[in-house]
C-alpha cells in the first residue's frame, strides 16, 4: 500500500476529506445561507417592510420614507487547531499518522464552526418559547411543542422555505416514544427504522449533548445551556471566507511538520428576520 507522505498528496487528501466532514458534521450548512467570498463585512440585504393603505377610491396617496437598518455581518472570529507530527512518529506508525491526525483536526474545526453558528443563532433569535415541564423528553409534550413552534412562523411567506428544529441527542427519547405511538403508518415506520428526520413537516437535526452552552465563544458571549433552536431555513447567514484552510510547514530545530487547520467565521441573524427563529427554553 502506498503511503501518502508528500505535501501534494496530503493536499489532495485534505480537500476530499474536508467535503466528507462538511456533509457528516455540519448542521448549519442545511439551515443557514453560507457565504464563502473573501469579504470581511456583508451589509444587511433587507430594507424596511412597506404596509399598503386600503382606502376608498380617491386617487391620492401619502409618500412614506423607506429605511435600511444599519445591520451588518462582520467576520471577527476563527476556529483553529494545530499539531506537530515528528518525522520519527510518522516513520514508525503502523498507519498514515499525518492523515489520521488531519481527519481528527478537520472534525474538531468543523464541529467548532457548527457550535459557534448554532449558539449565535439561538442567542440572537427574538422568537421565544418555553416548553411544558419535561421538554422533549416527555413524549406527551412533543406534538404540543411542535404545533406551538410551527404556529409562530405560519402565515409568513418565508415559512415555505422549510422549517428546522435543532435538538440534542437526549431529546430523542420523547420523539421516538411519541412516534411509535402516533397513528399507524408513522408508528410502523418509527418502529422499523427508528429515524427521526421530520415532524409535522419540520426537519429535525440532532446534535450531541453539550452543543448548546452558556460560555464565551470567540468574541461572543452566549447563554444557551438548556436551550434549543427552531426556525425558518435560510434567514440567517454565516460567512466562512474560502471555507476551511490548512497549512503544513517545517519548523526550525524539529523534524517532521507542523499542521494547522483553521476557518474564519462570521454570523448574522438579520434584524428583519430574527422573529422567524425561536429560542426554546426547556422546562
Amino acid at each position: 500500500m502506498n503511503t501518502q507522505s508528500t505535501y501534494g498528496e496530503r493536499d489532495r487528501y485534505f480537500q476530499s476529506q474536508y467535503e466528507i466532514v462538511l456533509r457528516n458534521a455540519l448542521v448549519t450548512e442545511k439551515i443557514c445561507d453560507v457565504d464563502r467570498r473573501d469579504l470581511k463585512r456583508i451589509q444587511n440585504p433587507y430594507g424596511s417592510q412597506p404596509t399598503a393603505t386600503i382606502q376608498a377610491v380617491a386617487g391620492t396617496y401619502t409618500v412614506t420614507a423607506w429605511t435600511i437598518t444599519d445591520d451588518a455581518l462582520t467576520v471577527t472570529d476563527e476556529v483553529i487547531y494545530a499539531e506537530h507530527v515528528f518525522a520519527h512518529e510518522e516513520y514508525f506508525a503502523s498507519l498514515p499518522l499525518a492523515q489520521s491526525r488531519i481527519d481528527n483536526m478537520m472534525y474538531a474545526v468543523a464541529f467548532g464552526i457548527d457550535k459557534f453558528v448554532l449558539n449565535n443563532l439561538c442567542e440572537d433569535a427574538t422568537g421565544t418559547y418555553t416548553t411544558p415541564a419535561g421538554g422533549f423528553t416527555t413524549s406527551a409534550n412533543v406534538n404540543t411543542i411542535m404545533a406551538n413552534l410551527l404556529s409562530k412562523v405560519a402565515g409568513y411567506e418565508d415559512a415555505y422555505r422549510g422549517t428546522f428544529l435543532v435538538a440534542e441527542n437526549t431529546d430523542l427519547v420523547g420523539f421516538m416514544v411519541a412516534g411509535a405511538t402516533n397513528g399507524f403508518n408513522f408508528a410502523d415506520a418509527m418502529l422499523r427504522n427508528g429515524l427521526v428526520t421530520q415532524w409535522m413537516g419540520c426537519d429535525i437535526y440532532v446534535v450531541r449533548t453539550g452543543t448548546f452552552v452558556s460560555a464565551t465563544l470567540g468574541t461572543t458571549s452566549v447563554t444557551n445551556s438548556g436551550n434549543r433552536v427552531f426556525g425558518v431555513k435560510g434567514v440567517a447567514t454565516y460567512a466562512s471566507p474560502r471555507g476551511m484552510q490548512f497549512e503544513e510547514k517545517p519548523v526550525t530545530l524539529k523534524t517532521g511538520r507542523e499542521i494547522v487547520v483553521f476557518g474564519l467565521i462570521g454570523f448574522k441573524l438579520w434584524t428583519q428576520k430574527a422573529g422567524l427563529v425561536v429560542d426554546i427554553t426547556l422546562a
